[in-house]
């Protein structure tokens, strides 16, 4: 069955091409004009359009099919006419039309027969596209399996995250993890995937925070024919896609409260139902979720469920910022700098030692998104094959040397005077800093004295 829009400006037309129509088991809706085109495609998705060439109202049918294929570009349409000719079929066809028929006594039997090749297209196109997707998250999957042991790496931090992620990736529990924007969370949950028992099957991505509140159900659980306007067929959720692997919920805090009740239950009983739907289905699924928000706070306001939390929860990887791991950030760099010297079709660059310098003191906000990004357009602009600091933006290549920092190579006595030094310019009173430090207020003041002396020379 097809959904069918018929338009002619004469009634008895319209009214015989309906009735035929739907007794060959179509759905169809009717429009008399332009302004009944543009009402009748703003409510609903058409898989065909059948439209009449010539019109009382001064329009033709390539207008409609020129607003059908802005509208609803894979909607094929079909045009209909006394007078035919060679140019207007070369132009309907140029404007993406399916068809072509002359008005005759056969006329209905003939767009019953077009309606049903054109649909036979749409469904064979649609096939296709979900032939690509399924194809292109393989490769990627596939891709991503050597991930998480070639994940460049020196810091302990991070070689304690991925000890607790082969830990992890053998159970079937939930798993949070948490950090900042751009420090690589989906990255850490694929590798959960490829290293589980999971990992012959699929892994889902869904950025919650990317899609409207009004789609994010049926984004995730599905829907059912006629849920809601141009719900034209059954369509399975990103759960169910996710059968027998992983689904990643990114973002989960900006998941909507009307959302996460359902996602609760989901995640306690693995059973679901499709919008508009009153069957109840079940999947095998596990659940990894990512989060840059503190949701413990999100809790305390209201926005966040706290049993939500508990069940998503059962274990945290939080997965470090760029800046507490600032041994990782040249070695990364080195194999940025290879996959875009491979990519562009350049010969490999290398780091001047400036270079190396100015990109382990930038604080890098943006974390290894941001380090990308950087090494990207440094491979693109850069003239030489020896990167130097003017390769970089300015926020980064006129950064000043880096203070003491744990991990660093300073003394205990640097660490702790840069630590009180930034406290104490942090608090209101030297009380207030002594309680943050966890000391009292009269060892605060003599190490202030004995850093005043040494810069005094004493």
């Amino acid at each position: 069955m097809a959904r069918i829009l018929v338009v002619d400006d004469e009634q008895s037309m319209r009214v015989m091409l309906e009735a035929r129509l739907a007794k060959a088991g179509h759905a169809v809706e009717l429009a008399p004009d332009m302004p009944g085109v543009d009402r009748v495609l703003a409510a609903s998705e058409f898989d065909v359009v059948i439209t009449d060439l010539r019109m009382k109202s001064g329009r033709d049918g390539l207008d409609v099919v020129r607003k059908v294929k802005s509208a609803q570009a894979e909607a094929e349409v079909i045009l209909m006419t006394a007078f035919g000719s060679d140019d207007v079929r070369r132009q309907a066809l140029e404007l993406g039309a399916y068809g072509y028929v002359e008005k005759s006594p056969t006329l209905a039997a003939e767009l019953i027969a077009l309606v049903k090749a054109a649909v036979q297209k749409r469904e064979l196109a649609r096939r296709g596209r979900m032939l690509a997707q399924d194809n292109e998250l393989l490769r990627e999957q596939l891709s991503a399996r050597g991930r998480f042991d070639s994940m460049v790496a020196r810091s302990g931090v991070m070689h304690r995250v991925f000890e607790v992620v082969e830990k992890v990736a053998s159970a079937r529990t939930t798993v949070l993890i948490t950090g900042e924007s751009g420090v690589g969370k989906e990255l850490v949950a694929r590798a959960v995937h490829s290293h589980s028992p999971r990992a012959s099957g699929p892994f889902v991505p869904v950025n919650c925070g990317a899609i409207p509140e009004g789609l994010i159900e049926s984004e995730l659980f599905g829907h059912a024919k006629g849920a809601f306007t141009g719900a034209i067929r059954d369509q399975p959720g990103r759960v169910e896609v996710a059968e027998g692997g992983t689904l990643f919920l990114d973002e989960i805090g900006d998941l909507p409260a009307s959302l996460q009740a359902k996602l609760l239950r989901f995640l306690q009983e693995k059973r679901f139902e499709r919008v508009g739907e009153a069957r109840t289905r079940k999947a095998d699924v596990r659940v990894v979720a990512a989060t840059n928000r503190d949701l413990e706070i999100d809790v305390q306001s209201g926005r966040f469920r706290e049993d939500l939390l508990f069940r998503l929860n059962v274990i945290e990887v939080r997965v470090p910022s760029l800046r507490e791991r600032p041994e990782d950030i040249v070695p990364m760099t080195r194999r940025f700098l290879s996959f875009f010297a491979k990519s562009l079709g350049r010969a490999v660059a290398t780091l001047s030692p400036a270079a190396e310098k100015v990109l382990t003191n930038y604080d890098w906000p943006g974390n290894v998104r941001e380090l990308r990004n950087a090494i990207e357009r440094a491979m693109i602009l850069w003239p030489s094959t020896v990167v130097e600091p003017q390769a970089f933006p300015e926020r980064i290549a006129g950064t000043k040397e880096r203070g003491p920092h744990v991990g660093g190579k300073f003394t205990l006595d640097d660490l702790e005077r840069a630590h009180i030094s930034a406290i104490v310019s942090q608090s209101k009173t030297m009380d207030e800093a002594a309680a943050v430090l966890g000391i009292d207020d009269s060892t605060l003041w003599r190490k202030r004295k004995k850093y005043e002396e040494h810069d005094l020379g004493g």
